[in-house]
Order: structure tokens, then C-alpha cells, then sequence
């Protein structure tokens, strides 16, 4: 099924070298929740009208606010503070989960 794909990846081991990131888009977190988004967009444009301005809405920041905070975390200069934003990240994926 296509809509657990995102789920059931699996993290490559092994003796190779990983690519550097060099930037936020580099990360594999941050490309797999710019997935989700599409695909949250795609299937928020299904909901019934009398979704679309509460339910859909919502839905979407949650999506958008994924991808925001694995950039904003990147951004930042501690491993604290990275650690942080990408808790809200997490949260913001149950929060799409949730409604979902």
C-alpha cells in the first residue's frame, strides 16, 4: 500500500559513508516530512466543504509546522536547541496523526 511507505522505511546500515549534509533539505527526516506534507495537501483537497476550514486548516500547519521546525532546529547553534525543535517536529507529526 502506498500510504505506509513513508512508515515502513528502513534506515540503510553497513560500512558506507553517509552523504554530508550541508544543509536542512540534505537531512532524510526533513525530505520524508516534506512527503508527508504533499501528501496531506493532496488528501486534505478531498475533505467535505464543511472541513475545509477547520479540520483542513489545522491539518495543514501541523504538516507545514513539521518541515518548519527540522529547519529551524537545523538552524540553531546547540545540540540542545536542535534537540528541541525537532521534539516539536515530532509532535507536530502525532498532531497530523491524530487528526488523520
Amino acid at each position: 500500500m502506498e500510504g505506509t511507505k513513508i512508515e515502513n522505511r528502513k534506515a540503510k546500515s553497513g560500512a558506507q559513508a553517509r552523504p554530508r549534509v550541508r544543509d536542512f533539505t540534505d537531512l532524510d527526516a526533513w525530505k520524508l516530512a516534506r512527503e508527508l506534507r504533499q501528501r496531506v495537501y493532496q488528501l486534505t483537497s478531498l475533505f467535505p466543504p464543511e472541513e475545509k476550514h477547520v479540520l483542513t486548516s489545522q491539518i495543514r500547519r501541523a504538516a507545514i509546522s513539521v518541515t518548519a521546525n527540522l529547519a529551524e532546529g537545523y538552524g540553531r547553534y546547540s545540540y540542545q536547541e536542535n534537540s528541541h525543535f525537532c521534539r516539536l517536529s515530532r509532535a507536530s507529526v502525532y498532531e497530523v496523526r491524530g487528526h488523520l
